[in-house]
């Protein structure tokens, strides 16, 4: 397998990624897409807001690609902390905005250079890197986050990711068919207590 083949699919990877990610704001109030829903105060549009750092950061700034927009300090946990959530001044299509110029960047930082292109994370234990370990970082930050908000959207209102009703284990496309699946599952957790 080449380095273009493996490039190839972990940009599609992450693309596809990305895409799941913007979906669960669909349809969502401001108020929804904004509000803390985690006793941490994760929220589904800070969510975009880091990930549009983290693209821009690990593939740009790292590889000598700088963003054209200010980023924090990497070592300023103040100003890192604030791209967790969007502040009342910022709309959510300036954060959406942002994070597509930020994939933009990325995407054209991933075309233009090879998969052994050296970068430097100086936070990192190793830092001395190449873009395939960067592609795969923020593949897996992305998928992460996206793992977050499927669940957090599912707790506002049961909107469920990308795949429900169409290759996923259960029929969930009905609140009826959740719930028995629920049901099942539960009544297995409690038989394997029952057995501990």
């Amino acid at each position: 397998m080449t380095g273009d083949v493996v490039k190839a699919a972990l940009h599609d990877e992450l693309r596809w990624t990305r895409a799941s990610l913007l979906g669960t704001l669909d349809g969502l109030t401001e108020y929804d897409a904004r509000r803390p829903l985690t006793e941490t105060g994760t929220n589904l549009l800070g969510l975009v807001k880091h990930l549009a750092l983290t693209e821009a950061r690990y593939l740009g700034e790292i590889l000598g690609r700088p963003f054209a927009e200010p980023l924090p300090r990497w070592d300023d946990s103040a100003a890192n902390r604030a791209h967790l959530w969007a502040a009342g001044t910022e709309t959510r299509e300036e954060v959406l905005a942002r994070y597509a110029r930020a994939c933009a960047h990325a995407d054209a930082t991933i075309d233009a250079l090879p998969l052994d292109a050296p970068g430097h994370v100086p936070w990192w234990p190793s830092p001395e890197v190449r873009l395939v370990n960067l592609l795969v970082h923020v593949l897996v930050e992305t998928a992460r986050h996206t793992g977050h908000a499927d669940i957090l959207r599912e707790g506002l209102d049961g909107a469920v990711g990308t795949g429900a009703g169409a290759g996923s284990p259960v029929d969930d496309t009905t609140w009826e068919a959740r719930a028995r699946y629920r049901a099942q599952v539960e009544a297995a957790a409690r038989a394997a207590a029952g057995r501990a």
